[in-house]
């Protein structure tokens, strides 16, 4: 497949309020000239956003939505499709739980686990099916994380969503009848980003990557249709090293670091 070319189409991106979401907007206004259907939760920040995008030259929509509560999911999937012709997409929005598990109360798993699973499968279903029915050219990318492949305690929740995305990406990839059309997994490891300010990650800030240049991977990654894409040279040596050794022990260390990120931030 030929790789996707922006440039005065419309591509949806949910989450684009902050971090990630935000910057790949930017950069697809700038570099791409893309026209843009940006959604999350804030609208004073979407408007924000907007009136910035919009010095581009470029058209700008917004779609108000919370992707925990099901109504908003469906508003989001019925005005991407049928208010202007899309042509990609990028399903940023998430949310994690850092923190033991056994503190988690029901209200966040539920919340999390509508955020970053039921309304991804809901949302992929609908457009797969729009794509598979137009035969019109596209392109689709999940935003999942290393999480995904070497689970993180303390975040065994987010991990195990991400995980689940990842899979169903995957397997869903090669159930598409429409050539034209294409499913993309990136998994950033930890990004820069308001989702990572708060003081748990203190003692790990020094492993992000700033959001700029994770922005700019995600970007390549999607419009060159890859099936799975990790950002950053040492990410992508790491993880091939990573399966070397015992995932076990991965785990494990990994497990003693967040437990002391999360002593030394009073939790």
């Amino acid at each position: 497949m030929k790789r996707l070319d922006f440039k005065n189409k419309w591509v949806l991106i949910t989450g684009a309020s902050s971090g990630l979401g935000h910057e790949m907007a930017l950069q697809l206004a700038h570099q791409h000239k893309a026209n843009l259907i940006i959604s999350a939760r804030r609208k004073d920040k979407l408007e924000q956003l907007k009136t910035e995008l919009e010095q581009t030259g470029i058209q700008v929509k917004i779609i108000v939505a919370d992707l925990s509560v099901p109504e908003d999911v469906e508003l989001l999937i019925k005005d991407s499709i049928e208010k202007q012709p899309l042509y990609a997409a990028i399903l940023n929005a998430g949310i994690t739980y850092f923190g033991s598990h056994s503190e988690m109360k029901p209200s966040e798993f539920q919340r999390l686990l509508q955020t970053n699973v039921t309304s991804i499968v809901r949302i992929t279903s609908q457009l797969v099916n729009h794509f598979e029915a137009t035969g019109k050219e596209g392109g689709l990318m999940v935003v999942s994380s290393m999480a995904a492949l070497f689970p993180v305690p303390y975040q065994a929740i987010y991990s195990g969503t991400k995980a689940f995305i990842m899979n169903f990406f995957n397997a869903l990839s090669f159930e598409l009848k429409n050539t034209n059309f294409s499913l993309t997994v990136y998994a950033p490891g930890g990004i820069a980003t308001e989702m990572t300010q708060g003081e748990k990650f203190n003692d790990l800030k020094g492993w992000l990557m700033p959001v700029e240049q994770a922005a700019k991977e995600g970007i390549y990654a999607l419009t060159t249709r890859k099936y799975n894409y990790i950002p950053g040279f040492m990410n992508r040596v790491g993880s091939r090293l990573m399966k070397l050794l015992s995932k076990k022990f991965i785990i494990g260390q990994m497990a003693k670091t967040y437990r002391k990120s999360l002593k030394q931030s009073g939790h």
